[in-house]
């Protein structure tokens, strides 16, 4: 299955677990052969930041944050699996294998 995964990771210190989040998804993703870039919204302001192609090719858009993450007017029309930045550091392949689920 080619699957294009976008995701955002945050937390509200916007420290180690944004940064632990992304490296576990694309870790994940990458293993199980899916395309996947992963944003960050930490400390350092956003990083790797989502373009609007990029956005438009994806399957389906995986926010892991435990704040607030602006999506409407980002991901129009985009399936969004939503879940906390400690269960994509802590199951990412969880996580991305729910997440095209959600697709069907």
């Amino acid at each position: 299955m080619n699957v294009n995964i976008l995701a955002v990771t945050a937390c509200p210190a916007g420290v180690a677990h944004t940064y632990m989040a992304k490296k576990a998804l694309e870790k994940a993703g990458k293993e199980k052969g899916y395309k996947i870039k992963v944003e960050t919204q930490g400390s350092m302001g956003i990083e790797n930041e989502l373009n609007e192609k990029e956005i438009n090719k994806a399957d389906v858009v995986i926010i892991a944050a435990d704040t607030k993450i602006e999506k409407s007017n980002r991901f129009i029309d985009k399936k969004i699996y939503e879940t906390s930045v400690s269960s994509a550091v802590k199951n990412a392949a969880k996580v991305i294998e729910s997440s095209i689920k959600e697709l069907a």
